[in-house]
């Protein structure tokens, strides 16, 4: 079972890109984020024309998140993270796919930091570290996929001094996101590929694509069960250097199909 993420960075301002990956790559179930799409303008049509059926919580401006599954529809479990009923911004929704219980996850950017944004950013981080805890020892397999918005290391980012004040590189979300894995949880992508950087994500300015100048903050996070099926993982770069591409690349896993 192959299962992607992919910040899509505005779903139908880059339709075509993503319908163009979904046929290259053919994955079973994808977490997308950043739709900048209310719920009415979401392509659930164009989508489904191409195999896919989706499940999704818009939001117009930045934040929306969805999960298509190949050939089935995603069913529900949550469309939000709890913790703070009050929040109304679309950063979170999980569904279980094939036996498989997936959330997606658009974490806050944090920026400017410090402030509000930054503030709301770790509160956030603290609400999935709360409810991932209640996941983890599910016997099913559980993933937790998305953009983290956190370079986890100084190795997941290219060699710079130019985002030491950004909110992505700060102690606080590196530690938040180490409390993660020290719950159980594996990072698939650095599991299999402990030798290589594997950035997702290139800022539009300065030539970073060109200059392969990325950063690792797309991440897929496994229980147990989860963990013991891994096959393989990667990081599809074709669609981050298409014309008109989302700043991320989607990443993916494989896991064994049955018990």
């Amino acid at each position: 079972m192959k299962i992607a993420t992919f910040n899509i960075n505005n779903v139908n301002r880059r339709l075509a890109n993503l319908i163009d990956w979904l046929a290259a790559a053919k994955p079973d179930a994808v977490c997308l984020q950043e739709l900048k799409a209310d719920n009415q303008a979401f392509p659930e049509a164009a989508l489904r024309d191409v195999g896919y059926h989706a499940i999704w919580q818009g939001q117009r401006t930045w934040n929306g998140v969805a999960i298509l599954g190949r050939g089935k529809k995603p069913v529900e479990t949550r469309r939000a993270l709890p913790g703070d009923p009050s929040d109304k911004q679309a950063r979170y929704i999980e569904a279980a796919i094939n036996g498989v219980l997936i959330a997606c996850i658009y974490l806050p950017n944090g920026n400017p930091q410090p402030g509000p944004k930054f503030d709301y950013k770790l509160a956030w981080f603290d609400r999935l570290i709360e409810h991932a805890a209640t996941l983890r020892d599910l016997t099913a397999p559980v993933i937790l996929a998305g953009d983290f918005n956190v370079v986890p290391t100084d190795f997941d980012i290219y060699p710079t001094k130019s985002w030491d004040k950004d909110a992505l590189v700060q102690p606080a979300p590196r530690e938040r996101f180490q409390r993660l894995l020290d719950q159980g949880w594996t990072d698939a992508i650095r599991t299999l590929h402990p030798k290589e950087p594997m950035y997702t994500f290139w800022h539009y300015l300065r030539n970073r694509w060109q200059r392969n100048a990325g950063l690792r903050i797309d991440h897929f996070l496994l229980n147990a069960p989860a963990a013991a099926k891994l096959m393989d993982a990667g990081v599809d770069k074709a669609p981050r250097g298409a014309e008109g591409a989302s700043d991320h690349a989607p990443a993916w896993i494989r896991l064994k199909r049955g018990k």
